[in-house]
């Protein structure tokens, strides 16, 4: 039996021949629009995703830091972000994840009671196909744009990694992605009532990606939302950092932008990377303007470790058996 329509309009609608659309797809019983959850606790993702951190497991979405004054949402899955960003001018969705998760975030934006054909710009943390894997699905039922800095912007259109990538051989390829427009390092993209700023952090991939958003309208708390991307210097089996200087150098410039950031609130690609679900439930601090300093630390000891050994498997090598 079909609910009566809500009293009030969900959203500020916009009487376009979208609009009117997406109206008679309601009617006809498809689900297009639901009463608006702003308060999507975090608790409740936090709770169903306990123990769970399936790259394509459901999550329930949750609002993130209203204080910022940035209408941001968790709508990805238990194990890979995708973070959506409402404009007042469309939708903005950082991060597809893989491609079997794509109808579950489509699915959490509509039970926000969005319009995924609202999403204006499809935008991505890096080329790995845990996280870019959804693009082609996602631009395909939305229309979206999607923008990128020049490095990834390659590996979208291609959908492979690049030579240099030191996973290269560990993971799979993607769909690949019309790319709609190149940014560069630092350049903002201004969407409605946010800027969204792209800053090149190649640690994790020559093209990660890591951004910064800030509202644009007037009198708004300010304060810096930063989706940080990735920072661990992994591989696949048999890459030596140590064979690569020019790797280890991106890697530590990586570190330098993102400790250098502003970073009231860090979102992580992997939201176990940040403890996000704990954060966003209250059980550990959500603001804080130190965080990717200290997640660049982290990342930076990791590479640190990681290199020395590398070297004392050299030198044990060099040593003859007796």
């Amino acid at each position: 039996m079909m609910l009566p329509a809500p009293r009030a309009p969900f959203r500020r609608l916009r009487w376009t021949p979208l609009a009117v659309l997406g109206a008679g797809a309601l009617a006809l019983g498809v689900p297009h629009a639901f009463a608006r959850t702003d308060d999507a606790p975090g608790a409740r993702l936090a709770q169903a995703c306990a123990g769970r951190d399936g790259w394509a497991e459901p999550a329930p979405p949750a609002r993130i830091a209203p204080e910022t004054g940035i209408k941001a949402w968790y709508v990805g899955t238990c194990g890979i972000t995708a973070l959506l960003l409402d404009t007042d001018a469309g939708l903005v969705l950082l991060d597809s994840g893989v491609a079997e998760a794509a109808p579950l975030i489509l699915g959490n934006i509509r039970k926000l009671g969005f319009d995924p054909r609202e999403v204006r710009w499809l935008l991505g943390s890096h080329e790995h196909h845990d996280h870019v894997g959804g693009h082609g699905a996602v631009q395909r039922a939305t229309g979206a744009k999607v923008a990128a800095l020049a490095v990834a912007a390659r590996s979208l259109t291609r959908g492979k990694i690049t030579l240099d990538d030191p996973q290269r051989g560990a993971i799979s390829d993607f769909a690949p992605v019309r790319v709609d427009r190149v940014l560069a390092d630092s350049e903002g993209l201004v969407v409605g009532s946010l800027v969204l700023t792209p800053h090149a952090t190649p640690a994790h991939t020559p093209g990660s990606t890591s951004w910064t958003i800030a509202s644009r309208v007037p009198g708004a708390p300010a304060m810096t939302l930063a989706y940080v991307d990735s920072a661990t210097t992994v591989s696949a089996k048999g890459y030596r950092f140590t064979d690569h200087p020019d790797r280890v150098t991106q890697a530590r410039a990586g570190f330098a932008a993102i400790a250098a950031l502003p970073c009231d609130v860090l979102v992580t690609p992997h939201p176990s990377a940040s403890n996000l679900f704990a954060r966003l439930s209250g059980s550990e601090a959500l603001n804080d303007p130190q965080a990717c300093v200290r997640y660049a630390a982290r990342a930076s000891e990791y590479l640190d470790t990681r290199l020395s050994q590398e070297r004392a498997n050299d030198h044990q090598a060099e040593v003859p058996k007796s």
